[in-house]
């Protein structure tokens, strides 16, 4: 493949949103995967001519190099979130509820179904190396040589561990993404069911597994460890909204997180009454017509990108 610097840049910009999106399937994190795509960027460039022109399938060449990329990403971020204070959930990516995407090119990769949260945070279950060999091949359609190129493993290894990921995705069962009409109607009928104190009215929405995961690090208020069971979510959640007030508690912004419907809550000063609210994201996951898992991402670092 022999193009000029000025054609290289123009088809890497057009794959740009491609690898962005595989950067961030494969590391739950948007700085991780726009650092995975420029150094890509680099390494293409330091490319001798002859070296360029030897690649067949520039696509797949750039995907396999920021695959390679993020497991290196993956190895040390299992021993960083050793260190993390609490749960640990992916950086969301919040767009706007009109459909229409901005100028992230992120912004049309996560409508997509594997980049739901709930579908995110199995894939963090997964080994680095069962991570890159389950996205690249269930969900990108590498062939095995060229992931067995980004794992440095043999073709049969590669396939292993895809197998592998395959079969803790398919345990883990996430729920499947429903569609917004139906997540709008549970979602207001939660908030309102909140807002009134109605107990039972929280518990007939919330799924008897329903799962209350927060991300703080240590940063900021929210769940120590993960909550599950309807009754201590209804609790939790009502708990948080006598210690922050009716209004801190459930007014919010409606947005897309990760293309699923969820609600941008604003920071609070709190009055003698109520102690000051950190802001963060609220994200929901549904299965039959009830919540079955609540996401409560506070931690800074991760909503710096998040527009309030």
């Amino acid at each position: 493949m022999t193009v000029g610097d000025e054609e290289l840049a123009r088809i890497f910009t057009r794959e740009r949103a491609h690898l962005l999106g595989v950067g961030y399937r494969l590391t739950s994190s948007r700085a991780d995967a726009e650092d995975a795509v420029q150094e890509a960027w680099l390494r293409l460039t330091n490319l001798t001519a002859h070296s360029r022109a030897e690649i067949r399938d520039l696509r797949g060449w750039l995907t396999t190099v920021v695959g390679r990329i993020c497991l290196d990403r993956l190895r040390s971020a299992t021993a960083r979130r050793e260190r993390y204070v609490g749960p640990w959930l992916p950086e969301p990516v919040v767009t706007s509820l009109s459909g229409s995407p901005a100028e992230d090119p992120l912004d049309v990769v996560v409508r997509e179904d594997g980049v739901r949260l709930a579908a995110l945070t199995v894939l963090d279950r997964l080994t680095p190396e069962q991570r890159v060999a389950f996205v690249l091949h269930d969900a990108l359609a590498m062939p095995f040589a060229e992931i067995a190129d980004a794992l440095g493993c043999s073709v049969e290894t590669a396939r292993q561990h895809a197998s592998r990921g395959r079969k803790a995705a398919a345990q883990a069962d996430p729920p499947p993404r429903v569609a917004l009409d139906e997540q709008r109607e549970v979602l207001e009928k939660f908030l309102a069911a909140l807002a009134m104190g109605d107990v039972d009215g929280v518990l007939s929405l919330l799924h008897p597994d329903v799962v209350l995961v927060g991300d703080s690090d240590g940063k900021a208020k929210t769940a120590a460890r993960i909550i599950t069971g309807a009754d201590k979510v209804a609790r939790f959640m009502l708990g948080l909204l006598r210690r922050y007030g009716a209004d801190a508690a459930t007014a919010g912004r409606p947005a897309l997180v990760n293309g699923d419907l969820g609600v941008l809550l604003y920071a609070t000063a709190g009055d003698e009454e109520h102690p000051p609210m950190s802001r963060r994201v609220a994200a929901f996951a549904i299965r039959d017509g009830r919540i079955v898992a609540l996401y409560d991402i506070v931690n800074p670092d991760k909503l710096t990108r998040v527009q309030f």
